[in-house]
């Protein structure tokens, strides 16, 4: 295997169990108070609206009043969904031993697409066991999202090594693409088993 000096993560769905292949989404619609006949409505406008949130052009929250009124939910005032995200989000407690030890001897850091100030929500909820990073590329900070190549090659600059040298480890193929174009290592992570994922991960790194 070609040598890797630098190894990017992504967060969700990686470093924290989202609510990436789960039915936590399923479920906070329902506590919502969703009929299942607009789920997939409701589902149309998020996808479009979260494209700009994590560029950082809104708070996913500023979504809420609108949702209530064209889908007349029944919910409190004060509902957040990034509270509610956070509430659901888990830690990965098999990967944060393997990155600990990865440190010691090669550069890591944060290639995650996310939505204004949900990352500092992370950390401040414990769902971190690590937070040394030689780089943290916040699509919200940047403006620009993943797939974007504009985001990989921030990223590629900050590490200030060659191509060939860096890992970036995604649980979704579309995000890998451009970090292989650019000559990136590549692993995708499955969200759907992150036991085993991670077990994968650590045999792919020889660790």
């Amino acid at each position: 295997m070609p040598k890797i000096s630098f190894v990017y993560f992504d967060v969700g769905g990686v470093l924290v169990r989202d609510f990436s292949d789960s039915d936590k989404w399923s479920k906070m619609l329902h506590d919502m108070g969703f009929k299942d006949a607009d789920v997939p409505a409701f589902d149309i406008i998020y996808d479009e609206f979260e494209k700009q949130v994590c560029e950082g052009k809104y708070h996913v929250d500023e979504l809420v009043p609108r949702i209530v009124k064209e889908f007349n939910l029944s919910i409190s005032p004060d509902f957040s969904m990034q509270k509610y995200f956070i509430e659901h989000f888990d830690k990965n407690v098999e990967l944060w031993a393997l990155i600990k030890k990865l440190a010691k001897t090669t550069k890591v850091g944060l290639l995650t697409g996310q939505y204004p100030g949900l990352l500092n929500d992370i950390r401040a909820a414990g769902l971190f066991d690590f937070d040394n990073w030689s780089a943290v590329i916040d699509t919200s900070i940047e403006g620009i999202n993943k797939p974007d190549p504009r985001i990989y090659r921030i990223a590629e600059a900050r590490t200030e090594l060659p191509a060939k040298e860096i890992l970036f480890v995604d649980n979704r193929e579309k995000n890998l693409i451009p970090a292989r174009e650019l000559g990136w290592q590549t692993f995708l992570y499955d969200s759907r088993d992150y036991r085993r994922a991670s077990s994968d991960l650590s045999k792919f790194l020889g660790l």
